[in-house]
This record gives structure tokens, C-alpha cells and sequence, in this order.
């Protein structure tokens, strides 16, 4: 009898031991940059066909051998929404990100069209710009919740034939658009300059594949099978491998850039370097009743102690949080010319991508906007 209660024993605390292994290989390590690789469609969803080819074989095989080389970096760690020809609901790819509290969500898909044409990469990052090519589009990729069960009670009423539903996806993920579009970049140019293929750019559109996703994510069509001859490229080792190699070269850079602490083509457009044209005043002092104007100096997925060692000396340092960036500010002040001089000292200390950011209370508003409150 004990003979028996000592195996029974043994065999829960086996199946304890193996459920805590199963959960743990969806928790993110604390020490590594965790990348969700989902190969689009799969099982009876097949995505495009055409020419023979499949979207759904072509996704998998590029996302697999992605995956294998990224595995090989001790600082990453890769989740795979589908390793088979399986059908994974769109809500379910989303919730496999979330639960790993992933640094990247990257989609990979083909495209296909009735003209035999077309030919070229395209990366989406989710937005609200909806004409009517990407609403078609965004339509034709979200339809697929239609072959799922229950996806009234997922999908809290979408409708992918509404604009308006399109749109407010689009607003969820506002935070992580700049962090995804500086990877979408990444992506495209590598395509273009490494794999020698036609970039037909970085886009935006209402996705419900990355509708959730709490991280920085993308949506990639590696070309159109359409086009027989970019569809034999995609469909041979030798095509699969040059992107693939292209989408790993991307992520790395995007990895390094992060973890440098600079704000280069990170969260930097045109609209927040316009003060870098704005003329200081003759004046010493330019006080805007008001508004605090602060020096942006790095933008970085590593959570550093706000303290001159870790800034290259800089003083007056804070931290804030948004998504899984955090973004660095050097100074806090209500003149305008002091926050010039600031930003000035800042690239000095290497800073070069410096640039003011001006805040009403806690609202972040445009430098225009706060020099006209004068």
C-alpha cells in the first residue's frame, strides 16, 4: 500500500513539475529579449493561393528557419505562435505575445492579388490611415475570424466590413506605432538592400492580428505569390533564406538600438525636431507660464537608475515609462532658452539626437503649441 501511495506521490509531482516546465516556456526571462515569431494563417485558414503556391507553407517555412537562426543567440528567446500547419485564432497569436510579455511581435504573411503584376515586400504597422486599398486590404486579412468559433464573444462586435471598427483598432495600440514603425523600417530597408528585393514600403492598417498586442509589432507580406516569378523565389530554400536572413538582421539592429540608450530613429520624427528651427531669444530668459520643457536624450527597452553615471554624466535625469520603452529627459524647466542650452550640453555629451519636448501638466504638447502661451 505504501509502495503505491509513494508512486502516486511521485507521479503528481512529475505532472506538477512538467506543468510548471509548459508555463514556463511562455514566461519571459527576465535576461533575454523575448521575439514572438506567428506564421500567418495555417490548418483550414490557407491564406492566398495562387500559382500553386501557399501562403500558409511559404509563412511557416520563413518564420521556422527565422526562428532557428535567432534561437542561436544566447540574449533571445523565441515564442512561435504556430510550429505546424495549424489554425490559430487571430485573438489567440495576440494572447501568446501578451502572456510572454514579449519585446516583439512579428507577423509574417504573402500577398496575392488578382493582377499577376504586382511585386514587391510590404510591412504594416497597426493605424488608422484607411484608404481604400488598405481598408480592402485590412478587410481581407481580418475576415478570417469568420472561420473561428465563438468570434462574436472575441471580437466584442468587429465588424471587418466597417470602417469605423477598422479605425478603433488602430487607437489601442498608439503607444508602441513609433517603436513598431522604426522596426517595420528596419525590416523594409533590409529587404531592399540585403535581399535585393522591391520594397513597396512601410504602410499602416487596421490589423486584428496585432489589435492586442502589447509590444511593438508588424505585419509582413514577403511579396506576391500573384507574381509567379516572386511567388518561385518565395517558394524556393534559397529565396526564404535571403528574407528570412533580412527579417533577423532587422531585429538585431532594432535589439542593438534599444539596449545603446539613443534615440536615433527610435521615437524622433519631424514634427518633434521643428524646435531645432525655432530662434532663441535675445533675451536671457524665455519663461512659458505654464508649460515645462524637458530634453529628450534616449529612448531604451532597459530600465537604467536615473543618476549621471548612467547618462555619461549628465545631471537632473528622470525616467518614464511607455509601453516597453522607457524614455530618458534631461532637465525640467519653464524657459524655453534654458531648455536650448540644455539640449546643447546634452549633445555634447553624445548625445546627438537630442530634442525639447514640452508638456502641459502631464500632457505632452507641441513646441508651437507651448512658445505660443507666452
Amino acid at each position: 500500500m505504501k509502495t503505491k501511495q509513494y508512486f502516486i506521490l511521485v507521479c503528481l509531482a512529475t505532472l506538477f513539475i512538467i506543468g510548471l516546465t509548459s508555463f514556463s516556456e511562455i514566461e519571459k526571462p527576465t535576461d533575454k529579449f523575448v521575439v514572438v515569431l506567428d506564421a500567418g494563417h495555417g490548418g483550414r485558414d490557407p491564406g492566398a493561393i495562387s500559382n500553386g503556391f501557399k501562403e500558409k507553407k511559404i509563412a511557416l517555412d520563413v518564420v521556422l528557419e527565422l526562428g532557428k537562426e535567432l534561437e542561436k543567440l544566447n540574449d533571445i528567446k523565441v515564442i512561435y505562435t504556430r510550429k505546424t500547419d495549424k489554425f490559430i485564432e487571430l485573438w489567440r497569436r495576440a494572447d501568446i505575445a501578451n502572456k510572454a510579455d514579449a519585446d516583439l511581435f512579428i507577423s509574417i504573411h504573402c500577398n496575392a492579388v488578382a493582377n499577376s503584376k504586382p511585386y514587391g515586400t510590404e510591412t504594416w504597422v497597426l493605424g488608422e490611415k484607411n484608404t481604400e486599398r488598405n481598408f480592402e486590404f485590412a478587410k481581407r486579412e481580418n475576415e478570417v475570424i469568420f472561420l473561428e468559433d465563438d468570434y462574436e464573444k472575441n471580437y466584442a462586435g468587429f465588424d471587418p466590413s466597417s470602417p469605423e471598427s477598422t479605425i478603433a483598432i488602430g487607437i489601442e495600440q498608439e503607444v508602441y506605432i513609433e517603436q513598431s514603425i522604426a522596426l517595420a523600417q528596419k525590416i523594409e530597408n533590409n529587404f531592399k538592400q540585403k535581399a535585393k528585393r522591391k520594397s513597396r514600403g512601410l504602410k499602416q492598417k487596421s490589423l486584428l492580428v496585432i489589435r492586442n498586442t502589447y509590444m511593438p509589432s508588424v505585419l509582413v507580406e514577403l511579396g506576391f505569390i500573384s507574381n509567379k516569378k516572386e511567388g518561385t523565389f518565395l517558394n524556393s530554400k534559397a529565396g526564404q533564406h535571403k528574407m528570412s536572413n533580412a527579417l533577423k538582421e532587422a531585429i538585431l539592429d532594432y535589439k542593438k538600438e534599444l539596449n545603446n540608450n539613443v534615440g536615433d530613429n527610435i521615437l524622433i520624427d519631424s514634427e518633434e525636431n521643428k524646435e531645432d528651427n525655432l530662434p532663441l531669444d535675445e533675451v536671457s530668459t524665455r519663461i512659458v507660464k505654464g508649460v515645462t520643457f524637458k530634453v529628450q536624450i534616449a529612448a531604451s527597452s532597459r530600465k537604467l537608475e536615473a543618476k549621471p553615471y548612467n547618462f555619461n554624466g549628465l545631471s537632473d535625469i528622470s525616467r518614464e515609462q511607455h509601453g516597453t520603452i522607457y524614455k530618458y529627459y534631461h532637465g525640467a524647466t519653464s524657459d524655453y532658452n534654458a531648455i536650448m542650452k540644455l539640449k546643447e550640453i546634452a549633445k555634447s555629451k553624445g548625445y546627438a539626437s537630442s530634442f525639447v519636448v514640452a508638456y502641459k501638466g502631464d500632457k505632452r504638447i507641441a513646441i508651437e503649441e507651448a512658445l505660443k502661451r507666452r
